[in-house]
């Protein structure tokens, strides 16, 4: 990010959001119910009490981690051939690029398209 490349960035930042939502624990998991502690009657949703709202976040081994990764390039590699068949070789430049940022943070690299 110092180097201030446009398209690592943007890769790199959205591997993180891809990542990060991975960490997310599903409502249906926690079994919390709306009413379990309730909270202020006119706020939606709260609950009483410091942190009660909050629960862990999933940890994710290596392997799913680059699983995560790997979609995001397939993905963006999707998306590249799309825009190249919509005549945008700009946009499916700049995607190409952001998979081979990607690609750079993985052991076993995806086969190119």
């Amino acid at each position: 990010m110092k180097a201030r490349d446009r398209v690592a960035i943007a890769a790199l930042r959205s591997a993180l959001s891809a990542i990060d939502n991975a960490e997310a624990v599903d409502e249906a998991v926690t079994g919390a119910k709306p009413d379990d502690k309730a909270g202020h009657p006119h706020v939606a949703g709260s609950v009483a009490g410091l942190r009660a709202a909050e629960v862990e976040r999933r940890v994710l081994t290596d392997d799913q981690v680059a699983e995560i990764v790997r979609a995001e390039v397939t993905g963006r590699l999707a998306s590249a051939d799309e825009y190249e068949r919509l005549g945008r070789a700009d946009h499916a430049e700049r995607l190409r690029g952001e998979a081979d940022v990607l690609r750079g943070h993985l052991d076993d690299p995806p086969p190119q398209s």
